[in-house]
């Protein structure tokens, strides 16, 4: 069974008497190419163990089983259990767990079923829990690569550099704990039913973080704060989330001290300027 294939699906979700759904933001590959491509750049091989989320019906499952020593799919819909148990009884090395990605305890199922194995994390990824599922995926601190499919806005988002449009608090998120680099574009022709954007395919590689942060929470508070009010400077943004602590002439002179301009405005600023930043107001 071709699970690329336009009829073959047509005809296997029939069988199963399947029906999607939008809440789920359920799309099914229908180019051969698509999961082939996701499953090599993933870096998939022998040695590694492959952590899943979403199968769907199994095409990008089938293509890390045939490369991975052992696959793991979470897959929230129980709907789809039944056609998951047909289309993968030949991959004695994957195994489809019913549960929902945001609730497992990642790090847990990963010791539990990659012992021994470099653990991977790829998925095509459902468009509605696409921010949630990766922080997921990032702050299991567990995965040697983490590639996604996901809309293109939000891969341009997550790579984006400081001073554009698309750089935002989740930019800086991403940039903290990996390397992201976009691959290449799923156009929506390639899906049933075809969504309204295309998607991307994107590879996040884990590195260390950044020498110069020493306290992570105060850091995230200080780029929340930041890109809370897009249109008002950073002295104004931080004014408004640490109004209580400093006062906006305490706010001025931190952020020059920082050897920034006055009226600059968060999207400007690099890890390294938050870093900066963040260790000057906590200075009593």
């Amino acid at each position: 069974m071709d699970l690329c294939n336009i009829q073959d699906i047509k005809a296997l979700l029939a069988r199963h008497g399947f029906r999607f759904s939008k809440s789920m933001g359920q799309n099914f590959l229908i180019e051969s190419w698509v999961p082939r491509d996701i499953a090599e750049a993933s870096g998939a091989g022998p040695g590694t163990g492959v952590l899943e989320v979403g199968p769907g019906i199994g095409p990008l499952t089938r293509e890390l089983a045939r490369r991975a020593d052992r696959v793991v799919s979470v897959e929230l819909d129980r709907s789809l259990l039944p056609i998951l148990a047909e289309t993968l009884a030949g991959c004695p090395n994957a195994q489809v767990r019913p549960g929902d990605i945001l609730k497992t305890d990642i790090p847990g199922l990963v010791r539990e079923r990659f012992a021994g194995l470099t653990p991977l994390a790829c998925a095509n990824l459902p468009y509605n829990i696409t921010t949630p599922a990766i922080t997921a995926l990032i702050e299991a601190g567990c995965f040697a690569s983490i590639t996604v499919m996901i809309q293109r806005e939000v891969a341009r988002r997550i790579c984006a550099a400081p001073g554009t449009a698309d750089y935002g608090a989740f930019s800086v998120f991403c940039q903290y704990y990996t390397r992201p680099e976009l691959l290449f574009d799923v156009p929506p022709e390639c899906f049933l039913p075809a969504p309204k954007v295309t998607s991307s395919v994107l590879r996040m590689v884990p590195c260390p973080p950044p020498p110069e942060v020493d306290d992570e929470a105060h850091f995230f508070r200080v780029v929340r704060a930041a890109f809370a009010q897009r249109r008002k400077t950073l002295v104004n943004s931080l004014s408004a989330a640490l109004g209580t602590q400093l006062s906006k002439e305490e706010l001025v002179s931190r952020v020059l001290s920082c050897g920034l301009p006055e009226n600059i405005r968060g999207e400007r600023l690099s890890i390294s300027d938050f870093a900066a930043l963040s260790k000057a107001l906590r200075q009593n």
